[in-house]
């Protein structure tokens, strides 16, 4: 039987499970997951997703990831790519580090995120590492609790349900995670249940969710692109490989490198090819207009034309 597409909705709450190829180790010491923390962290700002909370087993790792635009495929892509890159250069391996697709199960936030934080902090005590969670360092509970900084960890939806006040939201729940633990193994949030395994929640919201069920938006193409920014902007790619350096064309070509780095399936090498520039200059023109439309709304409109855009030029292709 074939696989369910995955469910994408802006805004989607996901549960999110990568276990090793064969159960194999996908963490070898503190380094690794140090950087593992690093490609989260550069995730979180180029894609615009926020993290409510982590747990960094030995041969897997659980992610409470809350999207926006870009889809969790996108995301977990990148991720799961560039830190299998890490591992084969640090091991001198070669080959898959991950078994298969990622699990995700998209929950309903506004009645059971909490509980899926405090069960992916409680996941080190069922594995019988340790009594009590606060004692592994590699999950996001002792930075709920204040006892560590994670900038990038977003807490206060999960916090602000306990208390308006930080140290007594804190103190709460940290007693809620105490008595999460009497709860054990909960499969639904792996998908496990009888309505989808793609989505858990009350019966409303999980009606709601496979009524429409918003698919994942077709993978954005190089060409899809250049389409936007043509149909946008009106320059061809035989004007964005001109030596010009007009401010039409200049910026044209940032929106072309912004689009692919941000929500398009091909790389900056492929896009060097079609407009004559070379990586670090595409890289640094997408930086400075992302920068730049925080503080120009024209500009701000004009990416997100472009992003419609090469996403519908992406559909109607699919």
């Amino acid at each position: 039987m074939p696989r369910k597409p995955r469910i994408h909705n802006p805004g989607a709450v996901y549960h999110v499970i990568l276990r090793g190829n064969a159960r194999q180790d996908i963490f070898f010491d503190a380094e690794d997951r140090r950087r593992f923390f690093v490609l989260l962290q550069e995730g979180i700002k180029r894609f615009g997703y926020r993290l409510h909370g982590y747990c960094l087993m030995t041969n897997h790792l659980h992610l409470v990831i809350q999207v926006g635009e870009i889809p969790l495929s996108r995301i977990m892509q990148n991720l799961s790519l560039r830190y299998t890159k890490w591992i084969n250069w640090r091991q001198n391996r070669i080959g898959h580090l991950f078994h298969g697709r990622y699990k995700a199960v998209m929950v309903e936030a506004d009645n059971y995120l909490a509980q899926l934080v405090a069960y992916l902090h409680l996941n080190p005590v069922r594995a019988g590492i340790g009594e009590d969670p606060i004692e592994y360092p590699w999950s996001s509970y002792r930075a709920y609790l204040g006892l560590e900084q994670a900038p990038w960890l977003t807490t206060e939806p999960v916090l602000s349900q306990f208390s308006s006040r930080e140290k007594r939201a804190r103190e709460l729940f940290r007693e809620f995670v105490v008595e999460c633990a009497q709860d054990g193994h909960r499969p639904e949030f792996h998908g496990k249940n009888k309505a989808d395994g793609r989505v858990y929640g009350n019966d409303a919201f999980v009606e709601e969710v496979l009524r429409n069920e918003p698919t994942e938006p077709a993978a954005v193409t190089i060409d899809n692109v250049l389409a936007a920014v043509h149909e946008i902007c009106g320059l061809s790619v035989e004007e964005m490989r001109s030596p010009s350096k007009g401010i039409l064309v200049s910026q044209g070509r940032a929106l072309a490198a912004w689009a692919v780095l941000y929500f398009s399936d091909g790389t900056l090498t492929e896009l060097g090819r079609n407009v004559g520039r070379d990586i670090t200059t595409l890289s640094s023109a997408a930086k400075r207009l992302l920068s730049r439309s925080k503080k120009d709304a024209k500009i701000a409109a004009r990416m997100d034309s472009v992003r419609k855009a090469a996403l519908e030029f992406a559909r109607l292709q699919s």
